[in-house]
């Protein structure tokens, strides 16, 4: 069976929340699955220099005025949060934890948390705002939030975005397809190409 895609996101990335609406059903045109991997923007940012989009003079406003464009042309749900961005630790812990003790649930809760917070405007960086989407796809929430506190959660975090780091990850979206490493929502079209025949 073919490797599963993979798919690096921070929970505050715009972008991500356009691809992993679209991803999954690509891949499984090509008999692929997704393997998530949560990444904290902030982390790589200190390593490449660069900036949240909003923080950057004229490319910031732009930007604002792209990722509403591009979810009207993907006919995907956006609207632009506030606050924006947020801290994702939080909703990243939840999905590690997810991933090792409830995997069924795992990507529906990507899912969950990515449409909470650009579809409905919804901060998942409260708490009580990731309590009711740990809930919605039929987790417990007073354990996953105990849990996303213990030390071995953080760490076990914290492992997945020294990977990601060491492997060359340095945005988000940032999906690898069989090694090759494409960044961006906008390269969609050509990870499709490269499903069909590398180039």
């Amino acid at each position: 069976m073919p490797a599963p895609i993979e798919f690096y996101f921070d929970f505050s990335s715009p972008y991500s929340y356009l691809a992993s609406e679209q991803i999954e059903a690509l891949a499984a045109r090509f008999g692929r699955g997704i393997d998530y991997k949560p990444i904290l923007l902030g982390a790589a940012f200190k390593i490449s220099g660069m900036k949240p989009l909003p923080e950057i003079p004229l490319k910031g406003e732009y930007s604002v005025r792209d990722f509403e464009r591009s979810a009207r042309f993907a006919g995907i749900p956006f609207v632009f949060p506030e606050p924006f961005p947020i801290a994702t630790v939080g909703a990243a812990r939840a999905y590690v934890w997810l991933a090792d003790t409830e995997p069924e649930r795992a990507g529906a809760f990507v899912h969950a948390a990515f449409r909470a917070y650009f579809a409905q405007g919804r901060n998942i960086a409260d708490t009580t705002v990731l309590g009711e989407v740990l809930r919605q796809v039929g987790s417990d929430p007073a354990q996953a939030l105990t849990a996303i506190q213990q030390q071995h959660i953080k760490d076990r975090l914290k492992s997945v975005v020294d990977a990601a780091l060491a492997r060359g990850v340095f945005g988000a979206p940032f999906i690898v397809v069989d090694g090759e490493p494409f960044w961006g929502n906008d390269r969609l079209p050509q990870i499709e190409r490269w499903l069909q025949a590398p180039f």
